[in-house]
């Protein structure tokens, strides 16, 4: 349950870019160092911040990319990635995993390769949702709680109430050329997932086929 918890509520990281986040406890948008101190770079206010992330996330309606999952329990996972949006999402994981995950722009299904099944979500029921409209805007279509430094990144923490089991809270990273470093999601049971990418390919397609799921039950393996 707890892989499958994992894949579900990393699925919207789908346009994280890889690379590290700051250890250090997030700092107020516009902090005050104290007299002596090195001051921190602030981050922009939220709206400027709003707005760019925006503008990073509609800047390609397709990606090719390898990611690395990691799941509340520590482990890491890695694979390959496909989106093309509205809608339409492939993570196909490398052994010794054997699990893929379908988003058709309806449905969400987790397949098991090993154990030929699969289970089928509502695209709605997953965080991070609106990562595959086909415009995204922040302000929108989630509740942004904050914006924040951690060093030289800016962070924007945003809430979605409509998660499969309750609310899910997502922290995007950005570099301080606002390209997303990392993404985290803590699911409704307080579990952290985290997805990031490296080797990005925004200008290929990917195949249609990719993104196709068989409605139907499964065959039980002979």
């Amino acid at each position: 349950m707890n892989a499958i918890r994992s894949t579900i509520f990393g699925l919207a990281a789908a346009l994280a870019a890889i690379g590290p986040v700051c250890a250090q406890a997030p700092i107020d948008i516009q902090p005050r160092p104290q007299s002596g101190a090195k001051a921190t770079p602030a981050a922009p206010d939220s709206e400027t911040a709003i707005e760019r992330a925006n503008a990073y996330f509609n800047s390609a309606d397709t990606m090719v990319a390898d990611f690395t999952q990691t799941g509340a329990d520590g482990r890491r996972s890695q694979g390959k990635l496909y989106v093309q949006r509205p809608g339409k999402m492939r993570f196909e994981y490398a052994a010794p995993a054997t699990l893929e995950v379908v988003a058709d722009g309806t449905s969400v299904a987790v397949r098991d390769r090993k154990l030929n099944t699969q289970d089928l979500y509502l695209i709605g029921q997953t965080p991070l949702k609106f990562l595959l409209k086909r415009q995204i805007d922040l302000s929108r279509d989630t509740r942004v709680q904050k914006v924040a430094s951690e060093g030289s990144n800016v962070a924007i923490y945003i809430i979605d109430k409509a998660t499969m089991g309750g609310t899910s809270k997502i922290k995007l990273v950005f570099d301080s050329n606002f390209v997303l470093k990392q993404w985290l999601v803590t699911d409704p049971q307080g579990y952290d997932t985290r997805v990031a990418l490296h080797n990005i390919d925004l200008n290929r397609k990917p195949d249609s086929g990719l993104f196709r799921i068989n409605q139907e039950r499964m065959l039980e393996p002979n």
